[in-house]
């Protein structure tokens, strides 16, 4: 069977299919080059996903999920703000530079989104950085304030990715809202080097995510990782996949792919740090 003339038949009932599936058309095109690593079985499901995604991702409550993301900005420009202020938590030099631009964009980002709900925007929370003394030392220990942004930082990217389907019927909203998202993830690596290059328990810390809770935190942690150690998209297995000379290991898989959350997962993470 073709595939595409199915989707171009498809196109002459439903006039929004092309916006569905784009750019999922050149998605299915690369899927479809797996020839040889992908038996035949998997194709009914691996499509069936694509088409699943493609009509689950209807347009949503675009100011509430604005909100959302205002609500977890307000969060991160909050708490770099409040470590910049802590005398002598920073070491001064690039790492001092660095939570600086990170603070500056965070807040960036709070006044395009108050800019863009405009009067309805959230009012900003009061906020609780130990969460009830689990970080007690968050603005005191350079390290565990890393620790706390990384997973601020690592929750963020996954949030907006969770709410980008909610905004398909918006593209200027989307398009801003993945802009956002981008920077988030860069922040995210940047503070994982950061806490790699202080050593001890983060040593061996990378700029992405390998399998589930990988922080070096411990378990009060695991709800901003859960599901990161996924390893089939699109019904493939991708351990059961060649690479270049090998197998493909779960902690390539995972680390090649990230995961989005849920609001209700997300506003759980937060919630012990708002008052």
């Amino acid at each position: 069977m073709n595939l595409f003339n199915i989707i171009d038949n498809i196109e002459s009932v439903d006039q929004e299919i092309h916006d569905r599936l784009n750019p999922r058309r050149s998605a299915l095109k690369q899927f479809l080059n797996f020839g040889s690593k992908v038996s035949v079985a998997a194709m009914p499901f691996a499509l069936g996903s694509f088409f699943n995604k493609a009509y689950a991702q209807a347009p949503g409550d675009v100011k509430g999920i604005l909100n959302f993301a205002l609500t977890l900005e307000y969060l991160e420009a909050e708490f770099y703000t409040m470590g910049l202020a802590s005398a002598g938590l920073i070491p001064s030099g690039p790492a001092l530079t660095a939570i600086t631009t990170i603070r500056d964009h965070e807040n960036q980002h709070v006044a395009f989104l108050k800019t863009a709900i405009g009067a309805g925007a959230v009012a900003k929370p009061s906020f609780d950085f130990t969460a009830g003394g689990t970080f007690a030392n968050v603005f005191s220990n350079y390290d565990t304030f890393l620790a706390v942004a990384q997973v601020f930082e690592d929750t963020g990217v996954r949030a907006y990715k969770g709410q980008a389907g909610g905004l398909m019927g918006n593209k200027d909203v989307l398009t801003a809202a993945l802009n956002i998202h981008s920077v988030e993830a860069r922040h995210a690596a940047h503070l994982r080097q950061m806490r790699r290059a202080r050593g001890g328990a983060a040593s061996g810390q990378k700029p992405w995510i390998t399998g589930a809770n990988d922080t070096g935190i411990g378990a009060v942690v695991n709800a901003s990782y859960a599901g990161e150690e996924n390893i089939t998209h699109g019904g493939v297995d991708i351990t059961q996949l060649m690479g270049a000379t090998r197998s493909i290991s779960s902690n390539a898989a995972t680390e090649a792919f990230d995961e989005p959350l849920t609001a209700d997962a997300v506003l759980a993470i937060v919630k012990p740090f708002i008052k």
